[in-house]
């Protein structure tokens, strides 16, 4: 998917006045969050996000946005705005900073803490910028204003750009909870204050654009959580996202009022909460940590573990905990809470992890039976008192699968903003902010970025459907050897297979065949060596498709003497 607007043209170039915004990731997915915007020739991005691979991309670890429109000009690159300290709007930013070291990160003070700690395992030292709620910055032609967002982590800021092409305000994620858990309220009182003065264009969370009324708040889980611990006889092990300071929070004043003691397990949620505890986002009652070596030693029934895998992840810790591959071995009589919402594309895997801790004896409390989490995204009841406090002279649904941003999109229109006025892209789809209009101009340009290993980049479609056809075919070996002089076998053909279902032994019906077509290509004067492939290729693949009603990979292998 190098272009995937094969209907638009590259973009003209930008007017001297104008502003361009372009998605690499974030529009049409739940993932991948990245933005560049170009005024004057410089260029500000907002958030350097990871999605992470579905089943149908086998040994893809990260995907990341297409850099590839910042080639040749990333000495032009201004800053990197995060916008809070989840792995789809930071995961990426170790990829792009490996193309240019020195680029500025502007964020938060616990966003900058965690990005730190990952760059560490990198081998990078970023150049940062710590700003908070009602700091002013410049960077190049961009004014730069911070506004403090509620949402499933702390510290997560909005963000107002001001050129001269106009204003944008970039919600980031967010939620309205009117009782956070940290105090911390979205700054509505700031979004009308910049809606007085004129937003030009508004890029809005789009998650939960489908989902009516406002958001629950998180103090509506302590007393379930509360109740869970209450009946819970033996272990208690919780999965939920590595960053999510507020719910482990809760757990963790669970823990202590219930005199159990707590383990973190996973390296992410090791470092993560170790990060928010050293900046005192974390509130750990002393005494109440304890190493995974002692929980395993302690009674059940006085042990709290928080995990990861609340995804289903495959190499997560839960997951290897659901087929008995983890130290930690389930027994009957645990109880496993899964305290997230399900991203979408992941329910599979998520049910899949329930089916195997319920197999094992645990008890499994999830979202769908209990309230053990509230959604970090504001729903369409918040989404339109936005949309009517900042009275947006254009708008542009973000963050969000196709389906999100049509329904944010419906909104913006029932609130009043015309028609012609929004605008709905999709990755790598151009726009521009021109005399106060917001209008789509073309696309450049931008697919998926695969990480497998140590290689970025290096797997492409073609290879992820071989993949595929291995995983889910088998595949077919075909040997022989031929005279490089005259043409003829001089050995073979062997068959073999694995994975395909079919035995070995059963080949000897298509032998014969591929023989008789090998000798009349050498009848012919055919001895080029991808032709016999392709030859062989044919012919054991047709009777396999005949007699199986199968599509494994044939790889015909020609050894020439």
């Amino acid at each position: 998917m190098s272009h995937p607007h094969p209907e638009l043209s590259q973009p003209p170039g930008l007017a001297a006045h104008g502003l361009r915004v372009v998605a690499l990731g974030g529009l049409g997915e739940i993932g991948r969050n990245m933005t560049v915007f170009e005024h004057k020739g410089r260029l500000l991005i907002v958030d350097c996000g990871v999605l992470f691979p579905e089943a149908d991309q086998p040994g893809v670890d990260l995907i990341l946005p297409d850099f590839g429109y910042l080639e040749g000009r990333l000495d032009r690159v201004e800053a990197v705005v995060l916008t809070h300290a989840h792995e789809d709007h930071i995961g990426a930013v170790p990829y792009l900073l490996r193309e240019r070291e020195d680029i500025p990160l502007v964020g938060s003070r616990l966003t900058l803490a965690l990005v730190r700690s990952k760059l560490t395992e990198h081998h990078l030292v970023p150049e940062t910028v710590e700003v908070r709620e009602g700091n002013h910055g410049s960077f190049g032609p961009f004014e730069l204003e911070f506004f403090s967002v509620n949402h499933s982590i702390p510290d997560a800021l909005a963000v107002a750009i001001r050129t001269q092409a106009g204003v944008v305000l970039h919600t980031g994620d967010f939620k309205m909870d009117q009782l956070p858990l940290d105090g911390r309220l979205t700054d509505l009182a700031g979004f009308a204050r910049l809606g007085g003065e004129g937003v030009d264009l508004l890029m809005s969370d789009s998650t939960n654009a489908e989902v009516p009324g406002i958001v629950r708040s998180e103090r509506d889980i302590a007393p379930v959580l509360d109740d869970v611990f209450d009946n819970a006889e033996q272990r208690i092990i919780v999965a939920c996202f590595a960053s999510h300071v507020h719910r482990v929070q809760q757990v963790l004043d669970a823990a202590a009022a219930h005199r159990r003691k707590v383990a973190f397990v996973g390296r992410s949620m090791v470092r993560n909460m170790g990060v928010a505890r050293d900046l005192g986002y974390l509130r750990v009652p002393g005494g109440l940590l304890i190493d995974l070596r002692e929980a395993e030693e302690m009674p059940p029934g006085d042990v709290v573990l928080i995990s990861t895998g609340s995804q289903g992840e495959p190499m997560s810790a839960l997951s290897r905990m659901a087929v008995r591959d983890h130290q930690i071995r389930i027994a009957s009589g645990d109880t496993v809470i899964l305290a997230s919402s399900l991203i979408p594309g992941n329910e599979t895997a998520v049910y899949r992890v329930i089916n195997g801790l319920t197999r094992l004896g645990a008890r499994v409390v999830h979202k769908e039976s209990a309230l053990v989490h509230v959604s970090g995204h504001a729903p369409a009841g918040e989404l339109l008192y936005v949309l009517n406090l900042v009275k947006p002279r254009n708008f542009m649904p973000v963050h969000g699968e196709w389906r999100h941003l049509r329904a944010h999109a419906r909104l913006a229109a029932l609130t009043g903003v015309p028609a012609k006025r929004i605008v709905i892209a999709e990755d790598g789809v151009v726009v521009d902010l021109v005399d106060g209009k917001a209008s789509i101009t073309g696309a450049v340009p931008c697919g998926y970025v695969y990480v497998d290993g140590l290689t970025v980049g290096e797997v492409t479609e073609t290879q992820l459907k071989d993949r595929r056809i291995l995983g889910e075919e088998g595949f077919i070996s075909v040997i022989m050897v031929v005279d490089a002089t005259s043409g003829k076998i001089a050995g073979g053909p062997e068959i073999h297979a694995r994975g395909s279902g079919i035995d070995d032994g059963a080949f000897s019906e298509v032998l014969p065949r591929l023989e008789d077509a090998l000798e009349r290509a050498a009848a012919d004067g055919i001895g080029d060596v991808h032709a016999l492939r392709q030859l062989a290729r044919r012919v054991v693949g047709k009777w396999v498709s005949d007699n199986y009603r199968r599509r494994p990979m044939i790889i015909p292998v020609v050894v020439e003497v």
